[in-house]
């Protein structure tokens, strides 16, 4: 099935005396990421003409490419590298020529770099989840966490908790195989009692997509949350998911998935483009999104 992402670039070259920068985020379900405006608007606050496509089947007409042509497509239009978010961290593994050693540790990679050639993965959730809990959760108690999720951005979550100091991380997923698998990964404990589980736990955090406008709910029922819980979410459409809401509503310490959006986005411009970026600006920027966006999912 053809499929391509050809981009006439002439008029750009002709104007400014070259091509402009093209990144882009390979995901389903994604169009109203906040991403594209974080990485446009700092490529312009730094000089650059950055453009960031969304490549997302679900918003194609036609029959969905496949994930390896949606990478060829990319890289035959000259991107400099794309972002992969859900479903695809895990897959993207088997496309690539080399991953970093982040992305070989944690099994998942959700930035690929396009560079003589080659295809290079690399996980910046992992460091983007870490830094988001160092700045936004001070002090919380990290003996013992939940983590709900064992898929792509699980494994990111896993390794940096504990990297963070986690003593015991309890981890569950709808595949029993893949919790014991990244269990095993991180020394952790795969668990599949809830309630047991929550009771002994300082802190729950969801890295499923749960709670994205497409995928409704919770991954755990709200009624084991605690006031001594603090909780986080991965996921940022909306803002406050149900599980968050349920937290508050509890009175237990939250986290919502706009810190880890940000500073995954922030190392991810800086290998795309080889600059450092403002994170303070770029999470402006991330903020500036209207409240009605907030209800919506993104990537």
């Amino acid at each position: 099935m053809a499929f391509s992402l050809a981009q006439d670039s002439r008029q750009a070259l002709a104007e400014t005396g070259r091509a402009p920068l093209r990144v882009g985020l390979i995901g389903k379900g994604i169009q109203l990421s906040r991403t594209p405006a974080m990485h446009e608007a700092e490529g312009r606050a730094q000089g650059l003409d950055l453009h960031y496509d969304l490549i997302d089947p679900d918003a194609m007409t036609g029959p969905q490419p496949t994930l390896a042509q949606m990478l060829d497509a990319a890289q035959d239009a000259g991107f400099a590298g794309v972002n992969v978010t859900f479903p695809y961290k895990k897959a993207v593994i088997a496309l690539l020529d080399d991953i970093s050693a982040p992305a070989r540790v944690v099994g998942a990679v959700n930035t690929v770099v396009f560079a003589d050639g080659k295809r290079r993965g690399h996980n910046t959730d992992y460091w983007g989840f870490a830094e988001s809990l160092r700045r936004g959760l001070v002090g919380a108690n990290m003996d013992s966490v939940l983590l709900l999720g064992a898929g792509g951005a699980g494994g990111a979550v896993a390794h940096a908790l504990v990297s963070l100091g986690v003593k015991q991380l309890m981890i569950t997923d709808r595949d029993p195989a893949a919790a014991a698998s990244l269990a095993a990964e991180v020394g952790g404990t795969a668990v599949t009692d809830l309630a047991a589980a929550a009771k002994a736990a300082d802190g729950i955090v969801n890295a499923t997509p749960m709670g994205m406008a497409k995928l409704p709910g919770t991954a755990i029922d709200t009624a084991l949350l605690e006031p001594r819980h603090w909780v986080a979410d991965i996921v940022y459409f909306p803002l406050e998911t149900e599980l968050l809401r349920a937290a508050r509503t509890r009175g237990c310490r939250i986290l919502n998935g706009s810190g880890m959006a940000v500073f995954q986005a922030v190392r991810a411009f800086s290998l795309f483009t080889g600059l450092t970026p403002d994170t303070n600006r770029m999470r402006a920027t991330f903020e500036a999104f209207s409240q009605v966006h907030d209800t919506q999912k993104g990537g």
